[in-house]
């Protein structure tokens, strides 16, 4: 195999920049195209704004540089990367995805570099590798430990909880009474080593010396308890979003996803939560990478939040129709508004959660004949 020039270069670049010893002189590293570093710096601000994401650090800004850079040499030379998990990244991470779409179509602006898929795929694994090392600890779920005995028995528990938990929760207090208030416990989990006489899935048997299988039982109720809160969220954002004169039962497949995406649009602009220039960037969107981020679904929508007010027009196709590679029975277009940033993350990942398992899907849309019937499914999935 015969490295291009771009492939070449950056392998040397990247080689040069992991050999500098802590400390040494910034003269030592190979340098960045200044045109390149400003253009992604400030792009990257862009990005974290837009989408209220945790990316402003040096050490990412410099990262993604080094690839952008790359980039701009192999898009020269047309020596294209394919990314084996563009697909999973796309259904799996899908904010993720949209804000390398953003980063890519800006960079496609400033720097004119043609962006496929696969390499908006790698831009989103930088953003995803960011977003995992920066993860606030207001993510963590609260603890206490009921454990009644000697001191160091207490101690040594705390510690192997934190030692073993401690990416999933957050211990705050430890409670060393055998007769403690129960009800004036109010942390997401009660880890407890003796009978809680009150009942509840946030208290958490477990033994004075953890095991195995109380750290699998603490991550499963740990797991569920933030599934539930997500998907709560979700059902409260989504009644606030959904209209019966935005739903459409029996899409036109002929029209193909512009036709679609103009259909859908149309009912949100006779509603005035948009006009007729965000229907045609979520066009210019899907041209940039398809929204089909599920087997079933597909999530159409312009880059810019500037709705008037968040709404979401959904569309059933039965039988399915072809959505860039996929085929999809669900389309939602969605129009998030300046003032709901920090919702579109909310419902975005996990809308797409929803439709994400097959059965749910065709339940979903098998029954969902009129409008208020697909919103009673759909609650009736996120409830479990």
């Amino acid at each position: 195999m015969r490295l291009g020039t771009g492939d070449t270069i950056h392998l040397a670049t990247i080689v040069l920049t992991r050999i500098v010893a802590p400390g040494a002189a910034d003269s030592a590293r190979t340098p960045l195209d200044a045109e390149v570093e400003q253009v992604v710096s400030e792009v990257v601000a862009e990005a974290a704004s837009e989408f209220l994401v945790d990316i402003l650090a040096p050490e990412f800004v410099q990262r993604l540089s080094l690839h952008v850079q790359n980039l701009r040499l192999r898009a020269r030379e047309k020596a294209w990367s394919r990314n084996p998990l563009t697909r999973s990244l796309k259904s799996t991470y899908p904010m993720i995805f949209d804000v390398a779409v953003y980063i890519a179509s800006r960079l496609q602006e400033r720097l004119d570099i043609p962006l496929l898929d696969d390499e908006i795929a790698y831009i989103a694994m930088h953003v995803g590798g960011q977003l995992e090392r920066s993860r606030r600890s207001d993510n963590l779920l609260t603890a206490t430990i009921v454990c009644p005995g000697y001191y160091e028995l207490h101690e040594l528990l705390r510690s192997s909880v934190d030692r073993s938990l401690g990416q999933a929760i957050e211990v705050v207090d430890v409670e060393t009474r055998v007769d403690p208030d129960w009800a004036a416990i109010d942390t997401d989990l009660v880890l407890t080593t003796i009978d809680a006489p009150v009942a509840g899935e946030r208290f958490v048997r477990i033994q004075p010396f953890l095991t195995p299988s109380d750290i699998e039982r603490v991550q499963a109720v740990a797991g569920r308890i933030r599934r539930g809160r997500r998907l709560a969220r979700l059902r409260a954002e989504l009644e606030r979003y959904f209209d019966a004169s935005s739903f459409v039962r029996g899409l036109d497949a002929s029209q193909g996803e512009e036709g679609v995406i103009r259909q859908l649009g149309g009912l949100l602009v006779q509603r005035g939560v948009i006009d007729a220039d965000y229907v045609e960037r979520a066009i210019e969107r899907e041209h940039l990478s398809s929204t089909a981020f599920t087997d079933a679904l597909a999530v159409p929508h312009a880059i810019g939040m500037t709705a008037v007010r968040t709404a979401i027009a959904i569309g059933i196709a039965d039988p399915p129709m072809p959505w860039g590679d996929s085929r999809v029975q669900v389309v939602a277009l969605a129009a998030f508004s300046e003032t709901d940033r920090e919702a579109f993350q909310t419902v975005f990942e996990q809308f797409v959660e929803v439709f994400s398992e097959r059965d749910s899907v065709q339940r979903i849309v098998r029954r969902g004949a009129d409008f208020s019937a697909f919103l009673d499914e759909l609650v009736a999935v996120i409830d479990g």
